[in-house]
């Protein structure tokens, strides 16, 4: 399933790096992260997050996400109270990873190797603290300089999605100057966000994590695609 502009359809640019989004776009961890987020958060507040509160956070930084649903549900989010909470979450997300061991989506890998084999650098860049992202991949068996080129999480850039950060120093782990031959790729707004606000040559939205079709054709993108298994088709 492709969505695009037509004045794309000839697209013969060489794209040099493919920024693609963990949770939901390459790795299937079960709904896990926004479980564990939504958890702790709701036991804090005694009481629900409405579905449109929590949507604006998801592909954000989960510290940011933890910061902003306390403040926009509770009134105030003081530092130690989201380092609380937060570390709360964190302690819930690993526990269901240890039930339900986070794996690559259904034709995740082969794309990748595809990708890279044409040369095309994967760097993934995610939400994520290190750690947890670090502790996924090993789960998955995937490292850096293997399946991958290179790992940017939220607590290393200045501003996780919808700020450019993350995409900017994907860029530069795979040496790659000109933004118009990247592909960002994720499974939520902020993601889009992400890639629209980097200024990407592709920015791309998948179909198997946190919102449908209807939900992100609503924000700026150039396609649409039912997966990352799709990807090297497009590209």
């Amino acid at each position: 399933m492709t969505d695009h502009d037509d004045s794309r359809g000839n697209d013969s640019r060489r794209f040099d790096l493919a920024a693609l989004d963990m949770a939901g776009t390459t790795v299937q961890e079960h709904g896990a992260v926004y479980a564990s987020l939504r958890g702790a958060v709701e036991d804090h507040l005694g009481r629900p997050i409405p579905d449109q509160v929590f949507a604006r956070w998801t592909g954000t930084s989960k510290k940011e996400a933890t910061a902003g649903l306390l403040r926009e549900c509770g009134g105030s989010a003081p530092d130690d109270l989201v380092e609380t909470v937060y570390g709360d979450f964190h302690g819930r997300l690993l526990r269901r990873y240890a039930e339900t061991p986070p794996t690559p989506l259904p034709g995740v890998e082969g794309a990748v190797a595809r990708l890279r084999a044409s040369g095309v650098a994967v760097v993934l860049q995610t939400g994520y603290s290190r750690d947890i992202a670090e502790s996924i991949l090993k789960t998955m068996g995937w490292s850096v300089g293997e399946q991958l080129d290179g790992l940017v999480t939220s607590d290393e850039v200045a501003a996780s999605r919808p700020a450019p950060y993350l995409i900017f120093h994907a860029m530069e782990l795979a040496g790659v100057t000109d933004v118009d031959r990247v592909c960002a790729v994720g499974d939520t707004p902020n993601d889009l966000g992400a890639g629209t606000n980097a200024g990407a040559g592709l920015v791309v939205g998948v179909l198997t994590g946190a919102h449908d079709a209807t939900a992100l054709g609503r924000h700026p993108h150039t396609h649409l695609l039912a997966g990352v298994a799709d990807l090297p088709i497009l590209l």
